[in-house]
């Protein structure tokens, strides 16, 4: 669970700007293909998903590269980090989910 003091706007810089702003482009594309390009909304989710999950592997790397470096680090300092690296991958995942919907609720009756 996450903390109540938590907010949108905290998880969003908590992600970083730069990934974070990219997987929104991504949400925005997503509503205009909804809109004007029905057929793409399933590739531009998991566009969202794979960049999301890639943005979390590399952040694991970078993390272990770092907790190599500093030797001996807190079990309490490590989890917050896990906490933070994983705020991508769920907010990708999100935009599939999303996606997902809008393809059912576009999905012709029989």
């Amino acid at each position: 669970m996450l903390p109540l003091e938590t907010n949108i706007f905290e998880l969003y810089a908590t992600g970083g700007l730069g990934p974070m702003t990219i997987i929104t482009l991504i949400l925005i594309f997503l509503f205009f293909a909804a809109w004007k390009a029905p057929a793409w909304v399933k590739e531009i989710g998991l566009a969202g998903l794979a960049f999301g999950i890639m943005w979390t592997l590399i952040s694991f790397m970078q993390a272990g590269a770092a907790i190599h470096r500093a030797g001996d680090i807190s079990m309490s300092v490590m989890w917050g980090g896990v906490r933070a690296i994983l705020v991508t991958a769920v907010y990708g995942f999100i935009v599939y989910l999303i996606s997902l919907v809008i393809r059912i609720i576009r999905k012709p009756r029989i």
